[in-house]
């Protein structure tokens, strides 16, 4: 399955991220990568790999699953017929890997940072950290995973007119073929996440000349979608002579995949439409216009006479300075509140501040993606905004921003 980048994380900034889209074999979605990521499994491309805990739960479904229709094809494989199950269900996800890789190299080919790709319950995800700058970029993006995935079943297909029938290379290949073939058609429905729906997003895009616009229609084709599967899935499998044949459990097994599948993809659609109503209010998240005002301060100033001198001032900051007022540092606000009233005389304001490094400057016109791109670069919670003359603008803390970046998120798209 592939989920786009669309997804956020928990409603704090994170800047920057991307993926691409979900069908059984890949999703891509904007998360943090870390250590939940998985067992790393190695780096092509410069890019980790992980595999998460849940790809082990979707590998023993599937090896329970291929190893009872192996006991209807070749029973007298016996008990050996879960490890032919296992090598399966392994090479399965090694052609998701493919389709991932594909979306990967695409994206390294833009010059778009990839943070990962992650294995996972009902596929994978590509980890892109940034969109496409063009509707014709991101159709490419979003087509070469299906297209790799068409290819890999065109290989497996041809590969069985060299094996006999019946027999477990012949069936192995057989179903390789038709799984690498469904994950193909699945992701090219036209609707988010999947990647039919990111190419349905670039077409419209490309009409209207808005992005949103297309995100809005692939978003709710992408919700048609997930309707479909849920009512439309249980009801494929049960028809004509399959019902008779049908017992109970595969009923309802049939019915929990759908219930899966159609809960991804409408979650993925609501996350696809929220980040990019988010990218479109981006632009408004403005570091000149988020900076506190600050007052200049020595370091050897008690924090008492400071915070007076910021009152008169109208100020909610203190830059610490050296004699010749060049900035030295950013006295932290958590700083300042831990600090009791009654100390404050006795208390030096640069015993409160966090040392300025470079990273810690930020240019007064940075905005919206760039902006965020720099306060992750180096993670503080204060920085010194400065002018492109190198005078000091103010103080812009995280908190601030992190509110605007929330009151973005909770405005309607355009």
């Amino acid at each position: 399955m592939d989920e786009s980048d669309e997804s956020g994380d928990g409603g704090r900034p994170q800047p920057g991220a991307g993926g691409r889209d979900p069908g059984p074999g890949k999703e891509r979605q904007r998360r943090p990568a870390g250590p939940g990521g998985g067992l790393l499994m190695g780096r092509p491309f410069g890019v980790p790999v992980y595999v998460a805990p849940s790809w082990f739960v979707v590998a023993a479904l599937i090896t329970w699953v291929f190893g009872g229709q192996l006991d209807r094809v070749l029973p007298e494989l016996g008990a050996a017929r879960y490890l032919v199950a296992l090598f399966f269900a392994i090479v399965f996800y090694a052609s998701v890997l493919v389709h991932e890789l594909a979306h990967t190299v695409a994206a390294l080919r833009y010059k778009l940072p990839v943070r990962r790709i992650q294995l996972q319950f009902f596929g994978g995800v590509s980890e892109i950290e940034k969109e496409t700058e063009t509707p014709g970029r991101e159709f490419v993006l979003a087509f070469v995973g299906p297209l790799l995935s068409l290819v890999l079943a065109g290989v497996f297909y041809l590969s069985m007119q060299l094996v006999e029938p019946g027999t477990v290379p012949g069936v192995l290949l057989a179903g390789l073929m038709i799984s690498n073939l469904i994950v193909a058609v699945f992701n090219l429905l036209p609707g988010l996440p999947l990647d039919g729906g990111r190419m349905l997003r670039a077409v419209v895009w490309k009409i209207t000349g808005k992005p949103m616009s297309g995100t809005v229609v692939a978003a709710w084709v992408g919700r048609g979608l997930a309707v479909a599967v849920l009512i439309g899935l249980p009801l494929l499998t049960h028809t004509g002579d399959t019902a008779v044949q049908t017992g109970g459990m595969e009923t309802v097994t049939d019915a929990l995949l759908a219930a899966i599948l159609a809960g991804i993809i409408w979650t993925g659609a609501g996350n696809s439409l929220r980040m990019a109503r988010l990218r479109e209010h981006l632009p408004e998240l403005q570091a000149r216009t988020l900076t506190r005002r600050a007052v200049p301060v020595e370091s050897a100033t008690p924090l008492s006479e400071a915070l007076r001198r910021a009152n008169e001032a109208g100020a909610r900051a203190l830059v610490v300075v050296d004699p010749e007022g060049t900035p030295k540092g950013v006295v932290r606000e958590s700083a300042i509140g831990g600090i009791p009233e009654h100390r404050r005389p006795w208390v030096a304001v640069g015993g409160l501040a966090q040392d300025l490094n470079e990273g810690m400057r930020v240019p007064a016109e940075l905005a919206g993606e760039e902006l965020l791109d720099r306060l992750r670069a180096t993670p503080a919670t204060e920085y010194l905004v400065v002018e492109e003359t190198g005078a000091v603008y103010g103080v812009l803390s995280t908190t601030d921003v992190e509110r605007a970046f929330l009151a973005a998120m909770k405005r309607p798209g355009s």
